[in-house]
């Protein structure tokens, strides 16, 4: 009796102790394999990153690097940032999912798909980049080079000072200043003089400043015009049909015939017209009408001259 009690204290104690570390085995093994899941869930998204689903694309592709920072115009260290998924290189989150986009549209991509992933994992992986920024990224394929806009600046600038050039080159004042009217005053006979010999020869125009000024005939065929420099001359050509000049700043044309200096055209600043450049014409003796005032000197060159 003693010993069948013994034998079947002996059995219940091995039953128990085998029981209980059935218990313990299985409760480690259920926390090792809970581990394992887990670990296995955290590992998942390092595989499928942003930067290496971009990097195996670019490679089926068979593009390089080179090839994509040329189609996006993205710098190739912020290229190779985003393969490397070091996001930290960029200058900020609305960059690098700029970035992703143009990447994602040059090996035709998902790139809505790739950006939402991208702001899952930046806003696992650190709290430095904001997840509320706006989705309205800026992409660098869209904006314009800076030697294009510096280029279109400088054709701006160089069109503007070409006008402002040719405006002054080209246009003069027309209108001319009216004259104040003075007067009447009597007329005394004049005295006889000796009439001195009117000089001869060739009727040169010579700049003492930058003038403009137009030669025509009585047909009103332009002979010449322009602007002539401080020192260069025009001599009217001799077979002209009644040469005339107009003029706008008569102070700043010196007048010869045959080389010997006669007075300007008109007073200064008056704009002159149809005074006639032959030498008779500029010599001959101005003596008003009898009986009528003598015309101002800004009168002389504004009537037209007769044939």
């Amino acid at each position: 009796i003693i010993f069948r009690t013994t034998l079947a204290s002996r059995r219940n104690a091995s039953y128990a102790n085998k029981k209980l570390i059935y218990v313990i085995f299985g409760s480690v093994f259920a926390t090792e394999l809970k581990m394992a899941e887990a670990t296995s869930d955290a590992m998942l998204p390092l595989i499928e990153r942003v930067g290496d689903r971009l990097r195996a694309a670019r490679l089926s592709a068979g593009l390089s690097l080179q090839d994509i920072a040329e189609k996006t115009r993205i710098p190739l260290r912020h290229l190779e940032a985003l393969e490397r998924n070091d996001y930290a290189a960029l200058p900020s989150f609305t960059y690098a999912a700029g970035f992703v986009r143009a990447f994602a549209r040059a090996l035709g991509a998902d790139e809505v798909s790739l950006a939402r992933d991208l702001r899952i994992e930046l806003g696992r992986e650190t709290n430095a980049m904001a997840m509320a920024q706006a989705d309205d990224i800026a992409d660098p394929a869209r904006v314009p080079p800076r030697w294009l806009v510096m280029t279109t600046a400088i054709v701006l600038v160089l069109f503007a000072g070409g006008y402002a050039l040719w405006r002054s080159a080209v246009l003069t004042p027309d209108a001319p200043v009216a004259a104040t009217p003075t007067a009447p005053k009597a007329i005394a006979k004049p005295k006889p003089v000796a009439t001195p010999t009117a000089p001869a020869g060739p009727v040169v125009l010579t700049a003492r400043q930058d003038v403009w000024f137009r030669i025509y005939d009585r047909t009103n065929k332009v002979l010449f015009e322009g602007t002539k420099k401080a020192g260069e001359s025009y001599t009217v050509p001799a077979d002209a049909d009644t040469p005339m000049i107009r003029l706008g700043a008569p102070e700043n044309l010196e007048l010869s015939i045959g080389g010997a200096a006669i007075a300007p055209l008109g007073p200064p600043a008056r704009t002159v017209k149809d005074v006639v450049l032959t030498a008779a014409a500029l010599t001959a003796p101005k003596t008003p009408p009898t009986g009528q005032a003598p015309m101002p000197p800004t009168e002389q060159g504004t009537t037209p001259a007769q044939p």
